[in-house]
């Protein structure tokens, strides 16, 4: 089992591969464009990233995941990226750029 800061240390991994955008906060950690969070890691370690209510339903599936929680609240659009996930760090690193455009698509705050 990977440790909080060892987790840090593969997000920030997978966010250096990822030029738009950069890794956000100081205890809670995550990526942020437009007026909206797209990407978690919460405070356990966990890694969440956000997609639309029908991409977020597929992936679900696609992957065997499930929604990821932060401070006990379930993050709606997120899903966990899993452990059988960050094998494939090239498909996480494309998912954050999906998450990325998805949240560039939506209407600024």
């Amino acid at each position: 089992m990977s440790t909080k800061t060892e987790q840090l240390k593969i997000y920030d991994e997978l966010i250096s591969q990822c030029p738009r955008f950069e890794r956000k906060g100081k205890s809670m950690f995550f990526c942020s464009a437009n007026g909206y969070m797209f990407s978690i890691q919460n405070k356990v370690g966990e890694i969440g990233i956000r997609f639309a209510k029908n991409v977020q339903k597929e992936y679900l599936k696609k992957y065997n995941t499930t929604t990821i929680e932060s401070y006990g609240a379930v993050m709606q659009g997120y899903i966990l990226v899993t452990p059988e996930m960050l094998r494939d760090q090239l498909a996480v690193i494309s998912l954050l750029n999906e998450s990325y455009d998805y949240v560039m698509s939506l209407e600024p705050k």
